[in-house]
């Protein structure tokens, strides 16, 4: 199927949005149908690019460190098609630990990973107080770990700039809830409201909601909500845009941006989609986040967002054609706006029968039926 062809993409994350601007780019007819539904995780992800303390060398951490890895890449397309403003800063991550725990073992395995992820930088121990030298805030007794690569994103911010580059090079925006529509075995378009738009091929990136688009065609996905409640504070007059990202063994992580904006999160629950914050829920990300740094406890709170991440039963994402004619992509669990822009990209070339990027073998949805 080449650039010619018709392409619905169901969606208003990250992962739709990065699948709709590589298609549009190459010249594809693309329509992007959003749901709007409260909860995208997008609209609530902390934004950390740091996939390399993942302790599996698996399919998985190889799809997000080749998303760490193409962001640089995506963000220079973007500024040839006149988008700025994502939010991305290589500011470094801080792994910190108390006196009772090593790092050793991390630092080994992510300087084992630089040969094949030279972007990671560099690797360095940080004796007690270092880390709070570079993140004010922590507690004075930390230790830590510095990947020099470590990075964050805003991914609100990325999400607009790709659905605002692929509306300039043609792509349609349709604000709705769609119904796949079907001719045999064939996917043929959708409908939103009173409208049919019909498809060479349609592409579901619609998050924890990918298995309700299709469930109506009787298609089994096993991917559902997963919510994270995360909690923005602000230090008024703190220069905080250069400040690392922080990880500790526990939650909550900590993210920085401009403007004296520091990032608490974030909770994983099985509550469905039970769009609302909890005691519970925040009350422990407050109480982690003033015993890792106490310098916090004055930071004022603005906002708590909640998500619902796409998590599905192996927490491998969905990647692949499910019918004639529909192609899915969701289930990136945490990692979205890691690997979200990379996984975008290689479902765009799937759609349009190009070999993709990365191998997305171990991600067809297949691996479920029977």
């Amino acid at each position: 199927m080449g650039t010619s062809a018709r392409f619905i993409v169901v969606g208003g994350g990250l992962v739709a949005a990065s699948v709709a601007y590589h298609l549009a780019r190459r010249g594809a007819s693309v329509i992007i149908v959003e749901g709007g539904q409260p909860g995208a995780a997008t609209n609530a992800g902390a934004g950390i690019i740091c996939p390399w303390t993942a302790p599996l060398d698996d399919a998985c951490y190889r799809l997000c460190a080749e998303g760490a890895r193409y962001y640089p890449e995506l963000l220079a397309m973007l500024a040839d098609d006149g988008e700025a403003g994502s939010g991305y800063g290589r500011v470094g991550t801080l792994c910190v630990a108390g006196q009772d725990e090593a790092l050793e073992p991390m630092a080994a395995l992510v300087r084992s990973r630089r040969t094949s992820a030279p972007d990671i930088g560099e690797v360095a121990a940080l004796a007690p107080g270092e880390p709070a030298r570079m993140f004010p805030p922590l507690a004075p007794d930390l230790a830590g770990l510095w990947i020099g690569g470590g990075a964050r994103v805003d991914g609100r911010a990325i999400r607009d700039c790709l659905l605002r580059a692929a509306v300039a090079h043609g792509a349609r925006r349709v604000p709705g809830t769609a119904t796949l529509d079907r001719a045999g075995d064939q996917v043929t378009g959708v409908t939103v409201g009173a409208e049919r738009i019909g498809a060479d091929a349609v592409v579901v990136a619609a998050g924890a909601w990918t298995a309700g688009v299709c469930a109506g065609l009787g298609i089994g996905l096993p991917v559902g909500p997963q919510r994270g409640q995360i909690v923005h504070t602000s230090l008024p007059g703190t220069d905080t845009a250069a400040w690392p990202v922080v990880l500790s063994s526990q939650d909550p992580y900590l993210v920085a941006f401009p403007a004296g904006r520091v990032v608490l999160g974030a909770t994983r629950e099985q509550a469905g989609f039970d769009y609302h914050t909890t005691v519970g829920g925040v009350g422990g990300l407050l109480a982690g986040a003033a015993r890792l740094a106490p310098g916090l406890r004055e930071a004022e709170l603005l906002e708590t967002r909640i998500g619902f991440r796409p998590v599905t039963s192996d927490g491998r994402p969905l990647l692949g054609a499910v019918a004639g004619g529909l192609i899915v992509a969701t289930g990136h669990g945490p990692e979205g706006l890691t690997a979200g822009p990379w996984s975008g990209l290689a479902v765009a070339q799937l759609a349009l029968g190009q070999p993709p990027v990365t191998d997305l073998a171990p991600f067809d949805p297949s691996r479920f039926q029977a």
